[in-house]
């Protein structure tokens, strides 16, 4: 059943990539007919489910919104940007990529995103700046979870069979998170201009 499955997996990419579906739709797709053709069952499906991330996900999508009912993320983002005013805008991209590098490490990156994607829109109508550089910076920042095996579970992945220790995270990412900043904040400025 490889080739039926390679060539569903190849229609879902089709199907997302000339728009004829949404990405998430073609590949549920893909997911539904592997199962009813018998080539993923039923109980490995439950067990592929990361169900820890779907709780912390459910619980951060509350707090992600309370944040932007209560004025708490338009509060920090005033306060930043008050603070940034004295700063060139390409700092204030570069923190915050590097605050939601920080948080990634600590809790899951889509948790992260949602925390953090109102705060940047909010920190970007306080400078009346474009907000897309300051997503994309949140984006960058929250896939860049280096420091510490529990910020994303390929890090824990490797720990055991890799003998690595806590502190061996930290030797190899935090160069690979300055690296990161260091690139991607002119790229971002470049592709995503701020005015």
């Amino acid at each position: 059943k490889v080739s039926v499955a390679v060539g569903i997996f190849g229609t879902a990419i089709a199907l997302s990539m000339f728009d004829v579906l949404p990405t998430t739709l073609a590949f549920l797709g893909a997911i539904i007919a592997y199962v009813f053709l018998g080539i993923l069952p039923m109980r490995d499906l439950y067990k592929q489910i990361d169900w820890p991330v779907i709780v912390l996900l459910a619980a951060m999508m509350p707090l992600s919104q309370a944040l932007r009912d209560t004025g708490c993320a338009e509060l920090v983002a005033n306060q930043m940007a008050l603070s940034a005013n004295s700063f060139p805008h390409w700092v204030i991209i570069a923190i915050v990529m590097g605050v939601t590098m920080c948080l990634s490490d600590v809790i899951n990156n889509a948790a992260t995103a949602l925390i953090m994607a109102p705060i940047a829109v909010g920190i970007a109508i306080a400078m009346n700046l474009n907000p897309d550089p300051f997503l994309m910076s949140v984006a960058v920042g929250a896939s860049c979870a280096f420091l510490t095996p529990i910020g994303h579970q390929c890090n824990a992945l490797v720990l055991g069979p890799g003998g690595y220790r806590f502190g061996d995270y930290w030797r190899m990412g935090l160069p690979l998170e300055i690296l990161i900043l260091a690139i991607g904040t002119p790229l971002i400025m470049t592709f995503w201009p701020l005015a």
